[in-house]
């Protein structure tokens, strides 16, 4: 396959590491003004005597921000290089679905933080379809329901809170672990030599060289008006840089799926007055508006605050950006209906849609890694964009510790692309899908969204060069005004057959869960992976159902690949008042630790001691958690069991089921997971099922099979 990026950016330098795979070093920089240079004409300074640094992350977006805080916590060191001087305030993504509230749970809490933080949800469950904001509503659709806050298969709830919002937070997670931020413009700077745990702000990666043993990467930024560049040595380069990645093209790997899917136009703007009225007569998070005059989506990111994004679509070079900076106050006030007077518009951007995915997500033998938007970029419908990277970078932590460690090779990296480029895949055609039933409403007003694109296509390709441009703008405009014409007050009433009909087609859209979607408990929680690091039982391996943009229900299952299933605990002993918390909770965060669960009968105890026997001998860190029934009720003695049976091994813990009084249709633990207490289960330190055995084992199998099971996750 052709490939864009000169060889000589990627040639190895042939030299040896001073340290092996496993070592620790510290990031060692050589500085050297120069004029700013081509990237071909770009070379990695002398660098005999620096070591190495473990993982250099390139992007400080949620993703690149998520993966350090992580990888911070588990001890492996990391630096992070964005090449903005300072944070964007534009919102952006805004909604958080369940599992990445659960991966920010473990954020020393990250995630009460957000739910503190956002806008109460009484403001934003709701998406509204109107002709104006002040105009009548043609229908809307609450997209919570009830369960969702019941902490029944999650122990947290979905968020709508902007990424500017979550950058800062994140920020200030990440000095609080010990991190320094550099350059960034109100922010303490420091003038110490460079080490690990830094993020440089204005930093920009221009090049990059791999060899056998490391990466050597060639970043730049701007000091006292010359240019100047950093050669940084690295182990492992996990780019999460962006949809436009730098990473990505410089290792030359290409985009596949739907490019330009739809042109927009991006308006942020702030207005206490519109804010204040949307939540006295109609509150919401998206707001879908048509009218003769205009059309377009506003994101209600924070009522109470007046903060707004409008999504206008954008059909260049016959529509041009100026044209849009020019009209944008008149453009909105036909959108609101009226006229506000405390409009501020604070910029303005152009974006392309686009439902791709990454040809490869790992480069280099490993040591170059995509994550987040530099691997796949979707349309934001359902909001898979930024919760898909967070995931993915949950998905490399561990992994990058287990090999820090020693633990596992490099090649278990391996295990990241099939995982995660399967459910990238997965999702970009869901949210494709999504985009599709949001198209639906449109379609059903008269409007045939097709119509549009095609005419412009036309322009582009046929006559383009014949008409001057001028002359196409206005046959664009023209047919863009006869297509608004099917949303006048004339035609779109119940009084005329035609307006009659399409707002019953309307009323069938909404009421079916035919139109966008903002939840999908089925695949945000309910993803799994299909091969990986993990053993596969042979059961349920169907690939997944071909998504149709509707809402399905999560159903919990303790399947290899499926995230471990949510129940409330608490540990078992002699007080009852000990706290309940969720079964993820029996995950460390703060170490890289598999977790073995079992119930307290005898064959499973000798099968947690094979367990147990088999990780010290890897060398993998493993927590047995004995799971009780929830009417036990003496603890002391239930503990003493388990510490006969499993000694001379300490690293467990005994738990008892906790009843939800909000869950009407109450289960066991092991009916949750599909399987009976005669079984066991091998956790992930990322919280997904990596074996587990419905039944107990002959005798004699048990050492075997730990050892069969652990080779298979470690050496996949």
């Amino acid at each position: 396959m052709a490939r864009s990026t000169p060889l000589r950016l990627l040639q190895i330098t042939g030299r040896k590491s001073l340290r092996d795979l496993t070592g620790f070093g510290y990031l060692s920089i050589t500085y050297k003004h120069t004029q700013r240079r081509s990237l071909s004409n770009s070379h990695p300074t002398n660098y005999a005597e620096e070591p190495i640094l473990p993982v250099l992350i390139i992007g400080a977006g949620p993703v690149g921000l998520s993966l350090s805080i992580l990888l911070t916590k588990l001890g492996v060191k990391c630096a992070v290089l964005e090449k903005n001087k300072v944070f964007s305030r534009h919102p952006q993504a805004h909604f958080i679905n369940n599992r990445s509230m659960e991966v920010f749970r473990k954020m020393d809490g990250l995630a009460d933080e957000i739910l503190r933080s956002q806008p109460p949800v009484e403001f934003w469950q709701k998406f509204v379809y109107c002709t104006s904001l002040t105009g009548p509503i043609l229908g809307s659709v609450n997209h919570m329901r009830p369960e969702d806050f019941k902490h029944i298969v999650s122990p947290v709830s979905v968020a709508h809170f902007s990424q500017y919002k979550l950058t800062r937070l994140m920020c200030e997670h990440i000095k609080g672990l010990g991190f320094h931020i550099r350059n960034c413009k109100g922010v303490e700077t420091h003038n110490d030599s460079v080490s690990e745990g830094q993020l440089f702000m204005g930093h920009e990666c221009t090049a990059i060289h791999p060899s056998n043993n490391f990466v050597n990467v060639t970043a730049s930024f701007h000091e006292d008006g010359k240019s100047v560049e950093k050669s940084i040595r690295c182990q492992f380069l996990v780019g999460t840089d962006g949809a436009g990645s730098t990473v990505r093209k410089l290792m030359g790997i290409n985009m596949e799926g739907e490019k330009d899917l739809q042109k927009l136009i991006s308006v942020h703007f702030t207005s206490q007055e519109l804010g204040q009225y949307l939540i006295n007569e109609r509150p919401g998070m998206l707001f879908f508006i048509f009218n003769e005059k205009a059309i377009g989506v506003l994101v209600a990111h924070d009522l109470r605050q007046g903060e707004f994004v409008l999504q206008i679509p954008f059909y260049p070079p016959q529509q041009k950006l100026e044209d849009f900076s020019s009209k944008i106050y008149n453009i909105i006030y036909e959108l609101v209906g009226q006229e506000l007077a405390d409009i501020n518009v604070i910029d303005i951007k152009p974006w392309v849609m686009h439902a791709e995915v990454a040809e490869k997500f790992l480069s280099c033998g490993n040591r170059v890694i995509l994550a987040g938007d530099a691997a796949h970029r979707f349309p934001p419908a359902g909001g898979f964009g930024m919760n898909t990277g967070i995931q993915d970078a949950h998905n490399i932590a561990w992994k990058l510790s287990l090999i820090s460690k020693g633990i596992a090779p490099a090649s278990f990296l391996s295990t990241y692309e099939v995982e995660r480029r399967q459910i990238a895949s997965f999702n970009t055609s869901l949210s494709v899908q999504n985009y599709k039933a949001a198209m639906r409403v449109p379609a059903a007003l008269g409007l045939d969204p097709t119509i549009a694109n095609t005419v412009h296509q036309a322009l582009n390709s046929t006559v383009s060069s014949i008409l001057p441009s001028r002359l196409q703008t206005t046959i664009l405009d023209g047919i863009f005004s006869i297509g608004r014409a099917q949303l006048s007050g004339l035609v779109l009433n119940p009084n005329n057959p035609i307006g009659s009909a399409r707002l019953k087609k309307l009323r069938e859209i909404f009421e079916e869960g035919q139109s966008l979607q903002l939840q999908f408990p089925a695949e945000d929680i309910g993803f799994r992976y299909l091969g990986g690091a993990l053993v596969s039982d042979g059961e349920n391996l169907l690939s997944p159902e071909t998504p149709t943009g509707r809402r399905r229900e999560f159903v919990p299952s303790a399947d290899p690949g499926c995230r471990l299933p949510h129940i409330n605990v608490r540990p078992l002993s002699d007080s009852p008042s000990k706290e309940a918390f969720s079964t993820l909770d029996l995950v460390s965060a703060e170490k890289t630790e598999f977790l073995f669960i079992i119930a307290p009968v005898e064959p499973s105890y000798h099968l947690a001691l094979a367990a147990l026997q088999t990780a010290e001998e890897r060398k993998v860190p493993l927590k047995v958690c004995v799971m009780w029934p929830g009417d036990t009720v003496t603890g002391g003695s239930n503990n003493s069991t388990s510490k006969a049976a499993l000694a001379p091994w300490e690293n467990f813990i005994d738990v008892v089921e906790v009843e939800n009084p909000q869950n009407s249709s109450p289960s066991s633990w092991w009916d949750i997971c599909q399987m009976s207490h005669r079984g066991a289960i091998l956790v992930r330190p990322d919280e997904h099922v990596a074996w587990r055995t419905k039944s107990e084992l002959a005798a004699g199998m048990a050492a075997a099979e730990m050892r069969k099971v652990f080779h298979t996750i470690l050496e996949a």
